[in-house]
């Protein structure tokens, strides 16, 4: 039984210029990840632009990753889906392909009450017998995952953890005192690119940060930092990571979906991790001038000459 804890980011998905996928360049993430020090992948996520692939490349993306890991570390994959009986499936698809653990947002389009996701959780649960993470992204589900059916559900066995994308740092904090308080049922990651620090310090199993697609030995240090109890290492770490996270503010005016997304594909282009920062349809790749800014803070922090 794997842990789940530590850093385990959302693997991004490389395309084509042609709009397919390259697996070829999704390989060689995997590698990049793992050989960076990373603790697990979690694919088909926010940063995996789960939506815009159909199931087929659901199921081709899941296959490959978890061939290409071989077990080096966990596999979890993302499974939104508009509702309970459509994530049963989709967990279930996923379970049958390798995958360790699935992580499962409250439904999507349907409007829930709380027991309505309470129970949507359940069903997913009962669909397969790998761990269910909850992803708590209320800015994509329009649904917040409360701390007290979060912990009632690591108390029943339901979940065992949560992915906190919610940006609601109160809320993260309340979470980790309730999830002491009962035990710890619950493995706690964060999905701060530039807190988890400070994340770490008060209480998170673990961290799960687009930006280790670029730099995961970064975020590696910062976590071998907070478990010696170094925090000004870890704060010195964390302060790097904020300026190479400053190219997710270079795209200006474009969608939430394509400037952040775009940028960290663009700096593992030019890394050589990926041959193209290529987006799905209908999104568009940065500009070229957006490009060599990114470029300029990649050679800033060190990771280009």
């Amino acid at each position: 039984m794997h842990s789940f804890r530590g850093t385990i980011p959302p693997v991004v998905t490389p395309f084509t210029a042609d709009g397919d996928l390259d697996l070829t360049s999704l390989d060689r993430v995997v590698d990049h990840l793992i050989d960076g020090g990373m603790d697990g992948l979690f694919i088909l996520g926010s940063s995996g632009q789960v939506a815009y692939l159909t199931d087929d490349e659901r199921d081709t993306v899941t296959r490959r990753v978890v061939e290409r890991a071989a077990g080096r570390v966990p596999v979890l994959v993302g499974t939104p889906d508009f509702t309970a009986r459509r994530v049963a499936e989709q967990a279930a698809r996923a379970e049958r392909l390798g995958a360790d653990a699935v992580v499962v947002t409250a439904p999507l389009y349907a409007i829930n009450d709380v027991a309505e996701t309470e129970r949507h959780f359940r069903m997913v649960a009962a669909a397969v017998e790998i761990p269910v993470f909850a992803y708590n992204v209320p800015v994509r589900v329009h649904s917040y995952l409360g701390v007290d059916l979060l912990v009632r559900l690591g108390k029943d066995g339901v979940i065992a953890g949560v992915k906190d994308s919610s940006g609601d740092d109160v809320g993260f904090r309340r979470l980790v005192a309730a999830n002491e308080r009962a035990g710890h049922p619950l493995v706690l990651l964060t999905g701060h690119e530039v807190m988890v620090d400070g994340m770490y310090l008060l209480g998170a199993d673990g961290a799960v940060p687009g930006l280790a697609n670029v730099d995961p030995a970064a975020y590696t240090r910062l976590r071998q930092a907070a478990e010696a109890g170094d925090w000004s290492a870890a704060r010195d770490e964390q302060n790097r990571i904020a300026r190479l996270f400053d190219i997710a503010f270079v795209p200006q005016g474009r969608s939430g979906d394509a400037g952040g997304i775009g940028a960290f594909k663009a700096a593992l282009a030019l890394l050589g991790v990926i041959d193209s920062a290529a987006m799905p349809a209908p999104l568009e790749g940065l500009s070229d001038d957006d490009t060599a800014s990114i470029r300029e803070i990649l050679a800033e922090v060190g990771l280009l000459q």
